[in-house]
């Protein structure tokens, strides 16, 4: 057994059957990350004492009788963005350096409860602002597929550790594209939910326990390295926990078995007006064929008409207002409540259209980002798609247009480029519709050849 790259799903059984032990587990890990953190640089604040304990007990605990947990005694990291009871949560922001909460999230709670070993945290994008992990306080994240290029961002930390078996699952947020941007770089499965389907609550430090801005668009969803890790990390993180009343009280389905002659599956190579490379465009069509000669409906997609062009910037209005109830000081023109409500009634529109759009469609299948992972540079830099100069901000526009909208969607790894970089694809489905979406995915998976380990690890 590989157990630094077994799944999650195989280290839990083969833990529950003491073919394993929990120590062990996690050794195998934490022999990863001695071998390979200095140079891809993915995990940070690293307990391995409190991991040993902790992964003591869960052997114990098995040698008492007593019935595990779906992750008992296996370890795992988490985006350096949750609130940890004994562990620093600092979001690459040097006034956090030193913040510990008081007590773990609902998200870390439920995955303690379920048996899993918290190892470490993972690194950041500064206050998560980014599409490259890089912070003053910690340094920044390479891609384990090539050093001089990035992880991605903000959960690039997350993607870099799992692509290289530091770690057998992290849990993301993504706001634009935060998850499933890092995780097509590095080459393995992010999953963003329904909006309002998973808790906020501590999912970000907050030290003076001050009004929650961040209400809409943010998720936090799982990053591993298959979809039935993703469809088990999910299940245990999703649905109401007493603390975020956003959360919606719809029922956490099982992950459906799907045959692909059942489904319908649209395809967009890009969408109007956003650059994307041609070789993702290829990947994106190369599966659709092959889905269509696996015996799904296949056709090439009717987008809803919609100015996605403008739904970002919507979208980028709406984060900005956000961001600017969430400062200490109001500012000198504060925006009017009526530009709130006239962005929220434009979100309406779109979320309606693409509803509509998944009435006839079981999932749309697209680019995750404009490019695979491209060279360490300076946030704003131009970055070169097929030889052509192209706005870094439009990065992330792909995977932006569904946190605008509220739909699930998730990236998964499709080969690899002329570059030997992964390519990652999007699969998008109808709202508090995940279960079913991973069950398409799982359907699909064969297909793509899955999760790949770089070379060298």
């Amino acid at each position: 057994m590989d157990i630094a790259f077994s799944s999650t799903v195989e280290l839990a059984a083969a833990i529950a059957a003491r073919e394993i032990s929990a120590v062990e587990a996690l050794d195998a890990h934490l022999a990863q990350i001695d071998a390979h953190n200095e140079a891809v640089n993915a995990v940070i604040s690293l307990d391995k004492e409190g991991a040993h304990s902790q992964a003591k007990e869960a052997d114990a605990a098995l040698a008492r009788g007593e019935a595990p947990g779906p992750l008992h005694g296996v370890p795992f990291t988490l985006k350096d963005t949750h609130d940890t009871s004994g562990m620093k949560t600092t979001v690459g922001f040097p006034p956090f350096a030193d913040y510990v909460a008081r007590q773990d999230s609902p998200v870390v709670a439920r995955l303690k409860a379920a048996g899993g070993v918290l190892t470490a945290k993972t690194n950041v994008a500064t206050m998560l602002s980014d599409w490259q992990s890089n912070n003053p306080l910690f340094g920044r994240t390479s891609n384990p597929w090539n050093l001089q290029r990035t992880a991605g961002g903000s959960s690039g930390g997350a993607a870099a550790a799992l692509c290289s078996g530091m770690t057998p699952f992290d849990v993301g947020t993504d706001m634009q594209d935060s998850i499933r941007l890092p995780a097509s770089f590095c080459g393995v499965y992010g999953l963003k939910p329904t909006e309002h389907r998973v808790s906020l609550a501590g999912a970000f430090p907050n030290p003076g326990d001050a009004a929650r801005s961040v209400r809409l668009m943010s998720c936090l969803g799982p990053l591993a390295r298959s979809v039935e890790d993703l469809s088990l990390i999910y299940r245990i993180i999703a649905g109401p926990d007493g603390s975020d009343t956003d959360l919606a009280s719809v029922p956490v389905e099982d992950i459906p078995r799907l045959d692909l002659k059942t489904l319908r599956v649209a395809f967009a190579p890009f969408f109007p007006g956003f650059p994307v490379a041609s070789e993702i465009s290829a990947a994106v069509e190369n599966l659709a064929r092959r889905l269509q000669s696996a015996g799904a409906i296949v056709e090439e997609a009717k987008l809803p008409k919609l100015d996605l062009h403008d739904d970002l910037e919507q979208g980028g209005a709406l984060i900005g207002m956000m961001m600017e109830a969430a400062q200490p000081e109001p500012p000198q023109e504060p925006t009017p409540v009526s530009r709130w409500f006239e962005a929220l009634a434009s979100r309406d529109r779109s979320i309606l259209a693409w509803d509509r759009f998944f009435e006839t469609w079981d999932a749309l299948l697209s680019p995750v980002a404009m490019t695979t992972a491209f060279p360490h540079c300076e946030p704003g830099t131009p970055i070169e798609v097929d030889g052509k100069q192209q706005s870094y901000w439009m990065l992330p526009a792909c995977g932006a247009v569904f946190n605008y909208s509220g739909h699930p969607a998730l990236s998964m790894p499709c080969g690899l480029d002329s570059a030997s970089l992964p390519i990652g694809l999007q699969l998008v489905g109808r709202r508090w519709s995940e279960s079913r979406l991973l069950g398409i995915a799982k359907a699909i998976e064969p297909l793509t050849g899955g999760f790949r380990r770089p070379p060298g690890y």
